[in-house]
């Protein structure tokens, strides 16, 4: 399939309309309704519900439109790399994700520094889940990733980032628990507790608290600690985390408990092995000019 179909398709699916489309795309409407039809024709569905004067997407329609901006996400990507590589000059995009962690600072210091000595880069920066920040990284949508460790991750390099991140649960101050200035496994037998939906998580509690999975209460999984933080000021459950996650945060009415024995764990940034941009070359050699050992 076409790039060029592609690009007509999630311009509609944008728009809503194809007039609006087709002005954007500087081609005549009729033009345009006849590429969308063949578009269908081709993959042997509707992608569009049509209504007076407007275009929803159907269910395949949504589909193609996730997977569109991937492919046209990727092919600007490989534009932008051979236009990188044509000029001595430093410049062109990239991407990088990051989880809720301390080591987030780190990150922004190292883009800061970058821009200040080369203004012409430009930068999307990612927050995210480790699940979804891993996706994109496959995908070639990132180009590089800041995850929190433990990372099960094939064929891609590593650098270990300084700052360790604590684990601990995050309660509400009202509870009695909070009176005390860390939490020993005793404590959570029986306590409604929050978890990450990584599997990797869940079984590093299980280690330290010496509990199975089904002995231990969690009564709900998040995958960014924002939304979960109401519940747990009304004492609807704890919060399993790391403390860096909390940083830069309002906390009045919660408290972070370290863990006893302390936990503590690491980020890293990971790239894919392969030939990256002279860009994202620099990126990875600052990185590991500040930080590796």
């Amino acid at each position: 399939m076409e790039t060029r179909l592609l690009r007509y398709f999630w311009t509609v699916a944008q728009e809503g309309n194809i007039s609006k489309a087709a002005r954007l795309l500087n081609i005549t409407q009729p033009t345009l309704s006849r590429q969308i039809k063949e578009l269908e024709e081709m993959l042997g569905t509707s992608v569009f519900n049509r209504e007076k004067n407007k275009l929803s997407l159907t269910t395949d329609g949504l589909f193609l439109k996730e997977r569109a901006e991937e492919i046209l996400s990727l092919d600007e990507k490989l534009e932008q790399a051979f236009f990188d590589r044509r000029n001595e000059q430093l410049s062109g995009h990239f991407s990088i994700g990051c989880v809720e962690a301390d080591n987030s600072d780190t990150v922004a210091m190292m883009i800061e520094e970058l821009i200040s000595d080369y203004p012409q880069v430009k930068f999307n920066l990612v927050t995210g889940t480790s699940d979804d920040i891993v996706d994109r990284l496959e995908k070639g949508i990132l180009d590089l990733a800041v995850l929190l460790e433990p990372v099960s991750l094939n064929e891609v390099e590593q650098l270990r980032l300084p700052r360790e991140e604590k684990w601990g649960v995050i309660v509400s101050k009202e509870l009695f628990i909070a009176q005390n200035n860390q939490i020993n496994p005793e404590d959570i037998k029986g306590m409604p507790l929050l978890c990450s939906n990584r599997q990797e998580v869940k079984e590093l509690l299980c280690e330290w608290s010496g509990m199975s999975l089904s002995e231990l209460n969690i009564i709900g999984n998040y995958n960014l600690l924002f939304n979960i933080l109401p519940l747990v000021e009304n004492r609807v459950g704890a919060a399993f985390a790391i403390e860096g996650a909390l940083y830069n945060r309002q906390l009045e009415n919660l408290i972070f408990l370290p863990l006893n024995p302390e936990v503590k764990t690491q980020c890293v940034l990971v790239w894919k092995k392969r030939v990256q941009t002279p860009l994202v070359q620099e990126i990875i050699k600052r990185f590991k000019y500040a930080f590796q050992a």
